[in-house]
């Protein structure tokens, strides 16, 4: 009797916490450096040659692999059969080296090189394309490895957090570990023009160069996870737990199987393409419609992620407490129609008024509140609709179809911004009117798939209104 209730260290909530802060810090700097060239676009065009097209080339670069290599489908696998400590390790390493070869592209080293000519006159299929720059190929390339190390790491922090907090504060959990995540986005987006202007002269390899150094601590975060991940399985064995049942591959048959699944994987990618390639376009978006520099747009797209940061953790707790998931990803959905209607539409009208800036101002709060509520409500529901043992399957299979969106989409977004703006060469005068639509159009598919969840968990019980807190639990 002594031996099964022995306490172990997920107990503690120190130990949980000090867990949740290890593997959220790596996600701080993960985020950081997806963005660090976002506020770069149009520095980009005029030192690199990188037009709309190439910029979205590269964006959606990232993804690649991980859709057309079916590499997260891999990473899930893996995760199951050699756990979250052992995954978070080789997630690191792989991020650190796709980012290494990020920074060479963009630097001066790689300027006038062998491998600048090899690429510029080679390399011409999908993605690339004849034309687009060796320095957007090659930072493509290096891209494309950080992001299958970067989205292992998701899937991998996701179970993480599972393992320690279920039972007890997941969705608060899973909220910080966004928002901490989210701080990333804004210390890119201010952080990154500084660099990149410093000593008045335009390196934008100097923002990538510091990006990639936190990168390295951030595996030294992972590897304080390791140990302490470590201790808890051997506690866990010695406490008397049952062993979970071993993953299968047949198993991920029950995966793909699921009706209210694919619901949730198709909200996801909806979500998430309309607001993680957003991002990608915002500071440009904001510096053509606000007249504004890099830094100063930069500055006004802060609010998003720091203000999602702040809301995240409280709507989480929320959620631990009262529950209603399923409603909260309804509201995420309108909230998001309503702001990118706003782009698409206000501020062109409003251009070059203090207004419009008001009105910027206003929409991108709003959208964080959005990117709270959707992310916060839809990573804890998974647990409640997947075998434990699955889990790390379940979420490589969502980051898998939500990574169709993210490659797909920066690059739709890039074609479209250059077909209708012809003839236009300044980077700070393009129409955003239409691209903005477009995402707003993901919002309303996706308000209409979260009703059908909402209204099929009331039919099935899943538990998605429930609350995520067990009573009586520490």
């Amino acid at each position: 009797m002594v031996e099964a209730t022995r306490k172990l260290l997920k107990d503690s909530k120190t130990a949980r916490w000090i867990a949740l802060v290890m593997l959220a810090l790596m996600m701080f700097f993960a985020y950081m450096f997806v963005d660090i060239l976002s506020p770069l676009q149009s520095l980009l065009e005029t030192s690199k040659g990188w037009d709309p097209k190439a910029y979205g080339t590269y964006q959606g670069s990232e993804t690649f692999l991980n859709v057309f290599v079916f590499f997260l489908i891999f990473a899930g696998i893996i995760l199951d059969k050699i756990g979250v400590r052992n995954t978070a390790l080789l997630s690191g390493v792989v991020m650190i080296v796709g980012a290494s070869i990020k920074f060479y592209a963009v630097s001066p080293m790689f300027d006038g090189s062998s491998l600048e000519s090899v690429l510029q006159n080679t390399w011409n299929f999908f993605p690339f394309y004849e034309g687009m720059p060796a320095s957007a190929k090659l930072a493509a390339i290096g891209f494309m490895l950080f992001g299958c190390g970067v989205e292992m790491a998701g899937i991998t922090v996701s179970k993480g957090i599972v393992k320690w907090f279920k039972g007890k504060e997941m969705a608060l959990a899973m909220g910080l570990e966004m928002a901490i995540a989210r701080i990333g986005v804004a210390a890119a987006v201010l952080i990154s023009p500084f660099f990149a202007r410093l000593g008045n002269t335009v390196d934008v390899s100097r923002s990538v160069m510091f990006s990639v150094i936190l990168l390295l601590i951030g595996l030294i975060c992972f590897l304080v996870y390791f140990f302490m991940d470590k201790k808890l399985e051997k506690e866990m064995g010695e406490s008397g737990e049952e062993p979970e049942e071993p993953f299968h591959l047949k198993d991920l048959g029950k995966i793909f199987s699921s009706g209210v699944f694919w619901l949730v994987a198709l909200l996801c990618v909806l979500y998430y393409s309309a607001i993680f390639p957003f991002q990608k376009y915002a500071i440009n978006m904001l510096q053509c419609n606000l007249g504004f520099s890099e830094s100063d747009a930069g500055l006004v797209f802060s609010v998003f992620p720091l203000g999602a940061a702040v809301i995240t953790p409280f709507l989480g707790s929320f959620l631990d407490y009262k529950g209603k998931g399923a409603t909260m990803l309804i509201f995420g959905a309108l909230l998001l129609i309503i702001c990118h209607v706003t782009f698409a539409l206000a501020l062109p009208a409003l251009r070059g008024t203090l207004l419009a800036t008001v009105v910027a101002f206003m929409a991108i709060i709003l959208l964080g509140i959005s990117f709270s509520l959707v992310p916060a409500s839809l990573w804890p529901s998974v647990p409640k609709l997947v075998d434990n043992r699955l889990l790390g399957s379940a979420y490589a299979v969502i980051f898998w179809i939500q990574n169709i969106g993210l490659f797909a989409f920066p690059m739709l977004i890039g074609s479209v911004l250059r077909s209708v703006n012809v003839g236009v060469e300044d980077p700070l005068q393009y129409n955003y009117t239409i691209p903005m639509l477009i995402f707003a159009s993901c919002g309303v598919v996706a308000l209409v798939l979260g009703l059908a969840l909402k209204a099929l968990d009331k039919k099935k019980k899943y538990g998605l209104e429930l609350p995520n807190k067990v009573r009586n639990n520490e």
